[in-house]
């Protein structure tokens, strides 16, 4: 055992200054720990390709291996090498040592190193789980109901029921995720978090199935709901601060098999708005939608499935046009960024405050422009189409597939050709790829890439990336998503069309005429300035588009590299 001393890091840090460094020079963590295990005679290791013994790390709590940072490795000539970054804090090999009675040899790794190998093993929060197992028995309800819980609202405000939900809300932030999936199942209970666009499976503690009750209830507290009603579906949301910003999370709990299953959206209400040229429009799009902007009157809409980033592109344009001399009301469900010198309503079902309701008292606000949250029933769609032709420039979502599907979409909601014809100003599609993480990503060189370039117009000597997977994307390949974009303009033949009531294949063709260029189009754009992959663009948009876009043969993507989620 390295005899303990009273040297801190920063002490360290000093000693480790190289000949030539300057008084101020600071050494990263990195570097002193190198410094720190040629000093002592001690291994350094990253715990990059480290395969850790499961047998092993059972065999120590959890609650003292987090709380110390310390993290066995494997069994070497009769003693256990652990990691660790705090060589001179000795007291928790010692306690390890006392409670095992194994002989411990410490080996240098970064602290970020650590904690991101802990949390991968033992699972999120499993210092709180342990200090459940380890102080009281709490009884849950079992999902056959054979033994009754007395006190599930205790449970729920154990202090460590509120710690592991406090955790899985902020390393679901931290990473970036977009929505929280809780999923009870027969022996597991597992969780899992939406990470640009798709879902990763989060390690938990083995023994959490145990807790589902007591955690599914804090977070009901939470939310204002019944905790006591589990026959029935309840929404609710909870508004939390975190690292001076503020989290909207909307919450949807639903009975399953198993239990009841918790999805949670996360929405940042202070994300910082980018301006419209940072939205990565190309430059024929982005032109017509500044034009659009300045026009007085009519329907712009946005469209796409859920989770595509409608309407951060429609808070972007607001942004983009809000000044002293125009008043812009919005209606919302919910209110997912708060813009200065805005007026937002929340739809409130409950209160009888819906989007059509808001709506008409919208107008007597005498507003210059307005913001729909989304058209999803016929009503709405009539008074915003009769707020267009009284000269209100309108904004809204629809969920259609393209950008001519939004047309035929409010025809079939019951809205009259002539309206749509004379009111919708344009219609803008858009779909989020998934970026390359620039730390990783490969060119691809293989013959199917090649083949590719040939099949949609892409010059041969145009270098195309492919992902691979890393420590900084998770091992996914990805970091980040962009949006791909088809801008519409209704010009007097589509208006004509709309009139004779044209499905939506013409009125695509006459557009495709009038200059619009599909989603899949601005995709290969993307691949082309190796941004994302060519399987992104695929993932995201129909056969439909591809083929219009080389209308000889199929096409076909490049083999995924293995790393690929």
């Amino acid at each position: 055992m390295v005899q303990a001393r009273q040297l801190s890091v920063a002490d360290a840090a000093t000693l480790a200054q190289r000949p030539g460094d300057g008084p101020k020079a600071v050494r990263s963590e990195e570097d002193v720990l190198r410094w720190l295990a040629g000093e002592y005679g001690l291994a350094y290791t990253d715990l990059e390709n480290v395969e850790l013994d499961r047998e092993l790390l059972s065999l120590f709590p959890p609650r003292i291996l987090l709380k110390e940072e310390l993290l066995p490795l494997k069994r070497v000539n009769g003693s256990v090498e652990v990691a660790t970054s705090r060589l001179f804090a000795t007291q928790g090999l010692d306690t390890l040592k006392a409670m095992t009675g194994l002989k411990l040899k410490p080996i240098l790794a970064p602290s970020e190193a650590i904690q991101r190998e802990m949390k991968k093993r033992l699972g999120v929060g499993a210092d709180t789980i342990g200090t459940l197992e380890e102080e009281t028995p709490l009884q849950v309800v079992n999902e056959d109901g054979s033994e009754e819980d007395t006190d599930l609202d205790a449970a729920a405000e154990d202090a460590s029921i509120i710690r592991f939900v406090n955790q899985v809300l902020r390393d679901a932030i931290e990473l970036r995720a977009s929505d929280i999936h809780l999923e009870p199942f027969e022996h597991e209970f597992r969780i899992r978090y939406r990470i640009d666009g798709v879902l990763q499976e989060v390690p938990v503690p083995s023994q959490l199935k145990r807790f589902q009750p007591a955690i599914v209830s804090r977070i009901k507290i939470l939310s204002h709901l019944n905790i006591a009603e589990k026959r029935l579906p309840q929404d609710g949301r909870i508004k939390i601060r975190i690292d001076d910003g503020e989290v909207d999370i909307r919450v949807s709990v639903i009975p399953m098999l198993h239990g009841e299953a918790v999805v949670m959206r996360l929405l940042r209400q202070n994300a910082t708005l980018r301006g419209l040229g940072e939205l990565g429009m190309d430059t024929p799009e982005l032109d017509r939608f500044r034009r659009v902007l300045q026009l007085p009157h009519g329907i712009i809409l946005v469209t796409g499935p859920t989770g595509s980033g409608k309407t951060s592109t429609l808070y972007t344009a607001l942004n983009e046009i809000n000044d002293a001399v125009r008043k812009i009301v919005t209606i919302e469900d919910p209110i997912e960024y708060q813009l200065k010198g805005v007026n937002q309503i929340q739809v409130s079902e409950k209160a009888g405050l819906t989007f059509a309701r808001g709506l008409r008292s919208i107008l007597r606000h005498d507003p210059d422009v307005i913001l729909i949250g989304e058209i999803r029933d016929q009503e709405t769609a009539q008074i915003a189409v009769q707020a267009s032709l009284t000269g209100h420039l309108v904004f809204s979502t629809l969920h259609t597939n393209d950008a001519p599907g939004a047309l035929t979409r409010l025809v079939d909601m019951g809205v009259e050709p002539y309206l749509v014809a004379s009111s919708l100003e344009a219609v803008l599609a858009q779909r989020l790829v998934r970026v390359l993480c620039p730390h990783c990503k490969q060119v691809d060189e293989s013959p199917a890439a090649r083949a590719f370039k040939v099949q949609v117009g892409i010059p041969a000597n145009t270098t195309i990336y492919r992902s691979v997977g890393c420590r900084e994307c998770r091992q996914t390949g990805f970091f980040g998503r962009h949006a791909i974009f088809e801008w519409m303009d209704s010009d007097d033949e589509i208006r004509q069309l709309i009139l004779k009531n044209s499905s939506s294949d013409v009125i695509r063709e006459a557009a495709r005429r009038a200059g619009l260029r599909t989603l899949a189009e601005d995709g290969w754009r993307l691949v082309r300035l190796g941004i994302t992959t060519v399987e992104e663009v695929l993932s995201v948009t129909t056969a439909k588009e591809v083929a219009r876009t080389n209308k000889t043969e199929p096409v076909t993507a490049p083999t995924a590299a293995p790393g690929k989620a």
